[in-house]
């Protein structure tokens, strides 16, 4: 399985840490059987926000997405496995949570786009970049669950 795997970035953002909701989305992707390789609680500077949404920066909602992200407290992870990014992306459901289906992360706990949850890497590419701003190499933690072998073949 090895030369399969990916990794994504999730973050909770701080809407879904002062709801209480990081528990059920980290047992989301572990019932899945998502590998957890990071994970901090941190609360976010303006300048690190800024280089992770700096593909937004030319949107007119970029100052608001920035002061609203710099408002509480994180919690970026970093997961592993078989098509973790598009199987991510599908877990949290669309950034809109009107255009969710049930089912989903936001299809499930999250009513208004600006304040939707969580954040999921779009592509391996993203992702890598994501994981590079808000960790360190020593911090993505390399290991093997005792079950690796009843998730994959």
């Amino acid at each position: 399985m090895a030369e399969q795997r990916e990794r994504t970035f999730i973050m909770v953002k701080p809407d879904g840490v002062q709801r209480g909701l990081v528990g059920e989305i980290i047992q989301r992707f572990e019932k899945k059987g998502f590998k957890l390789v990071a994970l901090k609680f941190t609360w976010p500077s303006e300048e690190l926000l800024q280089n992770h949404y700096s593909d937004l920066a030319s949107r007119p909602f970029f100052p608001g997405l920035v002061k609203y992200m710099s408002s509480g407290p994180v919690v970026p992870m970093v997961w592993e496995g078989l098509n973790v990014v598009k199987t991510g992306r599908q877990m949290l459901g669309a950034t809109n949570p009107a255009d969710s289906l049930p089912g989903t992360i936001r299809g499930d706990l999250c009513i208004q786009v600006g304040r939707n949850i969580i954040h999921g890497s779009d592509s391996v590419e993203s992702a890598n970049k994501e994981i590079g701003l808000w960790f360190t190499e020593k911090e993505v933690v390399g290991w093997t669950p005792a079950a690796e072998n009843w998730v994959y073949e």
